[in-house]
């Protein structure tokens, strides 16, 4: 009898503290007025999770589809050029595909500063620092994994904070055999990056209501979503985030599913 009673009490406690976590993420989620990322505001933690978690079995950049291992260092592809910043062509990066700065600039903190933002002297500072010292929703938006994907270090700095297009005229590859093409403050990605670039910008706009497309830019990434189907690779990377950050991504859950791509069990 006194085990059972033990065991009543147990579970009795474990389903508290069920409510109370629920409780507690509904509340942030209201307070933030996001279905996204709550969970983790470390964009240092976020690069190791999707290293260690994520990536660890198809370790390939997503702009030129070099492979990278354990250390970091990338075998880049036969006929790739860096005729800039060629110091990081050896070495993977983290890209936030949609740039921070695209939302970053709409937090007060980014574009005038915050009282808490000073440096050793006194001096004070904005921008992505500032942003990042100062206002958690910004910090939980930088960490998102869905956001987040390998590239060669030469291309993420060539990219800076520009906007994906398609050029209407015949514009030379900007790094060699790989086909990612920067030309007057536009990037026109290689095709099998579009989709997965077309999902992420809708993801993110549903998502952080605070976020917003241009007109013109939502279109296109209306386009490559429908021309680009999901791969069972972004399925796979997908379903891996949701397990870590507890949060659906439906641009890409929902037609994984429809094509029986989704995980059952990993």
């Amino acid at each position: 009898m006194k085990k059972i009673w033990i065991f009543h009490w147990g579970f009795k406690k474990f389903y508290a503290l069920a409510i109370l976590t629920a409780a507690l993420l509904f509340i942030s989620l209201s307070a933030f007025g996001t279905t996204g990322n709550i969970v983790n505001d470390s964009f240092a933690q976020s690069k190791k999770w999707l290293e260690g978690y994520v990536y660890y079995d198809h370790r390939v950049t997503l702009y030129c589809e070099a492979p990278f291992n354990a250390e970091k260092t990338i075998l880049l592809p036969e006929g790739f050029i860096a005729s800039k910043f060629a110091s990081r062509a050896n070495r993977v990066e983290w890209e936030h595909v949609v740039p921070a700065e695209n939302f970053g600039r709409t937090f007060e903190e980014w574009r005038d500063s915050n009282p808490i933002c000073q440096d050793i002297k006194g001096k004070p500072f904005k921008g992505r620092k500032c942003a990042e010292k100062a206002n958690q929703l910004y910090r939980y938006m930088q960490s998102d994994m869905y956001n987040l994907y390998p590239a060669i270090g030469a291309v993420n700095a060539a990219r800076l904070n520009y906007n994906f297009t398609q050029f209407q005229e015949d514009i030379p590859s900007s790094f060699g055999s790989c086909l990612m093409k920067i030309y007057d403050r536009k990037v026109e990605p290689p095709q099998q990056a579009r989709g997965v670039i077309g999902r992420t910008y809708l993801y993110f706009e549903d998502t952080y209501p605070r976020y917003r497309m241009s007109k013109a830019q939502r279109q296109l990434m209306e386009a490559w979503n429908k021309q680009y189907p999901v791969t069972e690779w972004e399925c796979i990377r997908s379903y891996r985030i949701e397990k870590i950050q507890k949060n659906e991504n439906n641009r890409v859950k929902k037609p994984c599913q429809d094509l029986g791509l989704w995980p059952q069990e990993e």
